[in-house]
């Protein structure tokens, strides 16, 4: 088993890909929102959430 080391967004996108790609889009969606809330570049952040469409799933207080 793979240990995985999120420093970067690009971390997490990588890994949300993985999860699209082996069938678990709810998992995919939340690592993409990860990737983009820590994206400094507001368009890339937008592209980022386009790519992994759906609503948001995440329950903040």
């Amino acid at each position: 088993m793979a240990l995985f080391n999120f420093n970067r967004p690009a971390d997490f996108l990588n890994a949300a890909r993985e999860m699209a790609d082996s069938g678990r889009p709810t998992l995919a969606r939340l690592l993409a929102e990860e990737a983009a809330d820590r994206t400094t570049d507001p368009t890339e952040a937008a592209r980022i959430r386009r790519e992994f469409t759906g609503p948001s799933l995440r329950q903040e207080d």
